[in-house]
């Protein structure tokens, strides 16, 4: 089951690099074809907004590729005691994966959510074990299992 999530999270993230790249491409072919027929101040209007495109779309781009990054760490982490970065986290308010921010993914008609360690629920799941609560958002979560 925690494959099949990191699957999931794997053609998430990868589908967000190729849209940033696709983006990335058209903001550059929009900036030179700007260059080619604008002329005077409009010229240096739509060069400078060209360029915050392109900007915009690298960062995107390099954002999806950290994420991959941190992703690919995770294709091995076994079952720990306690909730750490590729822990699959069961509790009675919902079911979490701690990889990556991919939303809400279904697997066998059952929903998880893809987190990052960072959010902010990641940081009150990390270091718990199972039997433990926490409060979050007005709910309490308690943790039925660790995988």
């Amino acid at each position: 089951m925690k494959n099949q999530l990191y699957q999931l999270c794997l053609n998430f993230i990868e589908q967000r690099i190729a849209n940033a790249t696709e983006a990335l491409l058209q903001a550059q072919e929009a900036s030179n074809d700007d260059t080619k027929s604008s002329a005077g101040d409009k010229f240096e209007t739509g060069r400078e907004m060209a360029q915050q495109d392109i900007n915009r779309n690298k960062q995107l781009l390099a954002d999806a590729q950290q994420q991959k990054s941190v992703l690919l760490s995770l294709a091995h982490v076994t079952e720990t005691e306690k909730v750490r970065t590729g822990s699959l986290v069961f509790t009675n308010n919902g079911n979490f994966y701690i990889s990556i921010s991919a939303g809400q993914l279904t697997l066998n008609n059952q929903t998880y959510f893809a987190i990052s360690a960072a959010s902010p629920i990641g940081k009150l799941l990390v270091g718990k074990a199972k039997g433990e609560t926490f409060e979050f958002n007005g709910k309490t979560y308690t943790i039925a299992n660790i995988k």
